[in-house]
């Protein structure tokens, strides 16, 4: 037997296929450059269907897996609050609206593109896209990071990928296995 106290996991929410779906078109809709911001905000803040913990412990399986975190918070958090049906549904209602709209954009562009005021839309968009991102680092960051070796964590991270160009899949496992090692629970913890 372990050491350790037995903990049991909050009672996840549920949400009809409805309203799952409908809350990812919202924010499908509406995530124009980054959607981690509208997800904590719809799924945390405003529907609580999830904790800042969760939140960011399905944000983590989202980001160190293939494809758009997005997509894959939606699929997660879908199966988390209606099973297989609620990731169907998080998943269309997500992307139905990017669909749509790149669609769209993407005739735009093949006609406009190589105009100067599509160029400047489009380096407009970048610099709010990083905005929305910068926001929601220093909002979990405040929320997830404890100590300072979280945060040398966090460096080493940014160095590893940006400096010496490690692949990110071998950064997160590397350093997610050291920050296992350093976090895991001390014997008579």
């Amino acid at each position: 037997m372990s050491d350790l106290p037995a903990t049991t996991p909050a009672p996840a929410a549920k949400a009809s296929v409805v309203e799952i779906f409908l809350a990812f078109l919202i924010i499908g809709s509406t995530s124009f450059g980054g959607a981690v911001p509208y997800l904590r905000e719809h799924l945390v803040e405003r529907r609580k269907w999830l904790d800042d913990k969760s939140f960011v412990e399905l944000l983590s399986i989202s980001q160190s897996l293939p494809g758009l975190n997005a997509t894959n918070m939606a699929i997660l958090v879908g199966d988390r609050l209606g099973g297989v049906r609620g990731a169907v549904a998080g998943v269309v209602g997500m992307c139905l609206p990017g669909a749509i709209i790149m669609f769209v954009a993407g005739a735009l562009y093949r006609e406009h593109g190589d105009k100067a005021w599509a160029t400047a839309a489009l380096k407009g968009v970048a610099a709010a896209s990083v905005g929305l991102i910068l926001s929601t680092v220093v909002q979990l960051s405040e929320k997830s990071l404890n100590g300072r070796f979280d945060f040398l964590f966090v460096a080493a991270t940014v160095i590893a990928v940006n400096a010496f160009h490690v692949s990110v899949p071998v950064a997160l496992i590397g350093l997610g296995a050291l920050a296992i090692l350093w976090h895991r629970p001390k014997k008579g913890a």
